[in-house]
């Protein structure tokens, strides 16, 4: 179980959590990027790519018996900015076809490189799972 924190008097976060507090079995997601479980790339698309590392994470999740809404937050590293910033509605719809309407707090960063070359993003995750 967790609930979203929003500070008296600020203005609603968008489309991300300012906090998240959780009470359970914590899992630590390293960073998935747009490659699929055989380690390949079928996108080489910024959007293609950040959909399939979202469900990367979410495969992880539910392979520890977690839901999509026991995520609490994201990290992600992008490496274009201005693709990532114009290309909103897509990222939108693509965040929504994985994720739903879950928002955990999430944090974003843009850097000039990935380890794997192809790469355009990398999602890391955090998820707190009920106990039992």
């Amino acid at each position: 179980m967790h609930k979203i924190i929003q500070p008296d008097g600020w203005k609603p976060a968008k489309g991300y959590a300012n906090g998240v507090l959780a009470e359970g079995r914590q899992l630590y997601v390293g960073g998935q990027i747009g490659w699929n479980g055989e380690q390949k790339f079928t996108s080489h698309d910024f959007i293609g790519q950040m959909e399939q590392a979202l469900r990367n994470i979410v495969d992880v999740v539910k392979a520890a018996g977690g839901k999509v809404e026991h995520i609490v937050r994201l990290t992600w590293y992008v490496t274009g900015k201005k693709e990532y910033m114009a290309r909103q509605r897509e990222v939108g719809e693509a965040y929504r076809r994985v994720m739903g309407r879950h928002f955990p707090a999430m944090t974003m960063v843009v850097v000039t490189a990935l380890v794997e070359d192809e790469a355009l993003v990398e999602i890391e995750a955090t998820a707190v799972l009920p106990n039992g």
